[in-house]
């Protein structure tokens, strides 16, 4: 592609940020996030695994395909021709829609151990009902958590310090200012793959919820999904998995299934209906009268786009066996990065799972060339930053391609390195960091 700088997207973000707090509605969305003062962030058209910005350039999107809820890639046929007959025969009426009984049949069927099903429409506000209808179940209000759950009070609680001046240092970035200073201590984190750590803050039998994701970019060791399965049984705690970003990429319905360990409700969102607004959260039977014991409703939860996209995308997972794609194109992206690094002589590390292939610089101005990294990519046509959410899109010829730019790319960061000039090739500031996550 013929790259010119986007002048007409730029100058759109620098006008949002002044009426729009953060530019964005999303942290991870926000321009300055990848490339101050260059990030095209906003779009025109997207379709595959392509994205069309204001100024009329179009990237190959080799990063995270709307923030992982695209999975089939974006503007799907299928998904789309499914919600456009949804549309036009009425998406929201005082009635409810048939498809949301449909949908729920299906995750039981692909989940025997549950028995109930409820709805939301974005990933943290499914974990707030989750833990909310555990709570309920549990009679207690204590969360130990382990991973990132999304932005509502329950889970920045965790933030709230003794001493407000030491607020947010727990897990930087994620900033509590707001929430109720009365939550202090109900949320307990403790990390991935350390038993010990969750085995300490249960000890006094006052937590009532276990959280977790399953597995983010390290594998269980020492049976730690069965102990955390046994922890919960032993103190009366539900255990709640978040598969809200796992679920649906290594096998159809959630990954927990691939360990062989059950949880008493599981969180499903941006994994099920390609970039439509759906969430789930399924539990066991004996959870239905904790659900109906708690007021917990809302009216978009009951529109029909949400579980028709589901469907249309459930079922072409299961057609198209798409886990099986995202794990051969994943494991593609990650040894050809290693590969790459070893030619031109870069220090990185690789974490999976492929589906979710991510790869770091091992230096100490690590965000320095990460950010060169993105502007030399994006200069060449591709959206790049340290992952890849592989889609269904994504086919051999755009990760060939991708490959062949990345290896382009990496000459010119070995030369910086070497050379200490860095921050000299960058035409911006440096990317921004994100928060951390306790995994």
């Amino acid at each position: 592609m013929n790259y010119e700088k986007p002048e007409k997207t730029l100058a759109l973000w620098k006008k949002a940020k002044k009426i729009l707090p953060g530019g964005s509605q999303l942290l991870t969305k926000r321009a300055e996030m990848f490339l101050p003062d260059q990030w095209p962030a906003y779009y025109t058209d997207a379709k595959g695994a392509e994205v069309t910005d204001l100024d009329g350039n179009t990237y190959l999107d080799m990063s995270y395909m709307g923030i992982g809820s695209c999975i089939l890639g974006y503007a799907d046929e299928d998904v789309n021709n499914a919600v456009k007959d949804a549309v036009d025969r009425g998406s929201m009426t005082t009635l409810n829609c048939p498809e949301e009984v449909e949908l729920a049949h299906v995750l039981l069927d692909l989940h025997p151990w549950a028995g109930m099903v409820r709805y939301a429409r974005t990933g943290g506000e499914a974990l707030t009902v989750a833990i909310r209808i555990a709570r309920a179940a549990s009679g207690k209000e204590k969360v130990a958590f382990c991973g990132y759950h999304g932005w509502h009070d329950w889970y920045l609680a965790s933030n709230l310090a003794e001493n407000s001046n030491l607020d947010g240092h727990l897990i930087p970035g994620l900033e509590p200012k707001g929430v109720a200073r009365g939550l202090h201590e109900s949320a307990l984190p403790f990390e991935y793959n350390k038993i010990e750590q969750l085995e300490k803050i249960t000890q006094n039998n006052d937590v009532g919820v276990i959280v977790m994701e399953v597995v983010r970019h390290n594998e269980p060791e020492d049976n730690f999904l069965q102990k955390v399965r046994e922890i919960a049984d032993r103190i009366g705690a539900i255990l709640v998995f978040d598969e809200v970003t796992s679920g649906f990429r290594k096998c159809i319905g959630g990954i927990h299934k691939i360990y062989n360990v059950n949880p008493d409700i599981a969180v499903f969102a941006k994994g099920i209906s390609n970039g439509f607004p759906m969430a789930a959260i399924i539990g066991r039977e004996n959870l239905k009268d904790a659900s109906q014991s708690s007021f917990i409703s809302s009216t978009y939860w009951t529109e029909r786009i949400g579980p028709v996209a589901a469907l249309a995308t459930i079922k072409k997972m299961q057609e198209n066996n798409v886990p099986e794609h995202l794990e051969k194109m994943g494991k593609h992206i990650w040894e050809g990065w290693e590969n790459l690094a070893n030619k031109h002589g870069i220090a990185i590390t690789v974490k999976g799972p492929p589906e979710l292939v991510m790869f770091s610089f091992n230096y100490d101005n690590a965000q320095e060339i990460r950010t060169l990294f993105t502007q030399e990519m994006l200069k060449r046509g591709i959206l790049a930053s340290s992952a890849v959410y592989v889609s269904f899109a994504h086919k051999e010829e755009h990760v060939k391609k991708y490959l062949e730019t990345v290896d382009e790319v990496f000459k010119i960061i070995k030369k910086a390195i070497e050379t200490n000039t860095v921050l000299d090739l960058l035409d911006g500031p440096v990317a921004h960091t994100g928060f951390k996550r306790l995994t």
